[in-house]
């Protein structure tokens, strides 16, 4: 599409959203006005984010499946994308890069360039939608980069809430805007799925009421992966954070392991924190061992795992040494508010 298409998409909707529709090059919004871009299936969700032209902005998906790249630059500030309808199922934003799969260059795109949706804009939102890397192993042996990320997020004060993140290898890359940047991402009453990785970076992230689920895998070795990858900045205090979430898996009993520590070669003096707490977690993470290391230089015992709470077969009872626990006191600084500061998404 498109611009042209997408724009006359939308005219005639300035009633239905009780303002007017601005597209590329049109005329500022008088301030009492909404700023409501709609996208419907033939348009194109790019087309739309292309169009903001400052902070403040919708992006409202009807229900449809959009097959596209999706990009959200750093100038599209406190941006809304959300579904038009409160089921994430309805609207669909999907792709199939993988980490190695060529550019018409030749070149490959690698694992962040593999993202079905990236955004750099600080305080995104993003509600009720689905967003999908399809991406099968099986369809490429030839491809040995098998990383295929759904939703890549480095901006600080990004909130996902109500949406499905799926794929299988490094679904969820949270990173953060610059080595030493410590950007919040929130994402609440999600539903993220994966096998190998896929929740993975540096950001300081916060999971809420989420589900992660790990999927079916047909290999002939343990573990069939791991749910998640922390790359914690050394001098942050907060790395990834689940609370009050579920984790489930189709394998077999024990087949995944809860976490390992991603040190990057180009950020060799990462920390890898990851508290998991108040959870139940299911028999598919091996309750006697349920952390691995990535490298033998970084094992994951001199890394910032912790746990607190949890429950369900997945989680051993009694603790041993495999599963570092919080005592009440530590467990205090290990929430939402101390992760978030002064940003209170969940207000």
């Amino acid at each position: 599409m498109r611009r042209r298409t997408l724009l006359a998409g939308m005219a005639g909707m300035a009633g239905a959203v009780g303002g007017s529709l601005i597209g590329a090059g049109a005329a500022p919004a008088p301030a009492s006005t909404r700023r409501v871009l709609h996208v419907r299936p033939g348009d194109s969700v790019q087309a739309a984010v292309d169009a903001v032209d400052g902070p403040g902005w919708t992006i409202v998906v009807h229900p449809g499946t959009y097959r596209e790249v999706v990009g959200i630059p750093a100038d599209k500030r406190a941006l809304t994308m959300r579904g038009a309808t409160r089921d994430p199922r309805a609207a669909v934003i999907v792709h199939d890069n993988a980490n190695g799969t060529k550019k018409p260059d030749g070149t490959t795109y690698g694992t962040a360039g593999s993202a079905t949706f990236t955004s750099a804009a600080p305080g995104l939102t993003v509600r009720d939608l689905t967003i999908a890397n399809d991406w099968l192993r099986a369809d490429h042996p030839d491809i040995t980069g098998t990383q295929a990320v759904a939703a890549y997020t480095y901006g600080d004060r990004t909130h996902f809430d109500n949406v499905r993140l799926l794929a299988h290898q490094d679904t969820l890359f949270v990173e953060t805007s610059a080595l030493a940047a410590f950007d919040r991402q929130y994402f609440h009453r999600c539903y993220i799925e994966g096998d190998v990785d896929f929740v993975f970076g540096r950001a300081t992230a916060v999971f809420e009421d989420c589900h992660f689920h790990a999927l079916p895998r047909e290999v002939d070795f343990t573990p069939k992966g791991m749910v998640f990858a922390p790359s914690t900045a050394r001098a942050n205090p907060y790395g990834i954070l689940a609370v009050r979430s579920r984790i489930t898996s189709g394998a077999e009993d024990r087949a995944y392991k809860l976490a390992r520590p991603w040190v990057p070669t180009y950020e060799t003096t990462a920390w890898p924190s990851l508290v998991v707490r108040d959870t139940r977690i299911g028999p598919g993470i091996d309750p006697v061992a349920p952390y691995v290391d990535m490298r033998d230089a970084h094992p994951w015992q001199t890394m910032r795992f912790r746990e607190y709470r949890n429950s369900g077969p997945g989680a051993a009872i009694p603790v041993s040494e495999n599963r570092p626990q919080l005592t009440a006191g530590q467990a205090a600084a290990h929430t939402r508010r101390t992760y978030l500061g002064d940003w209170r998404p969940y207000a």
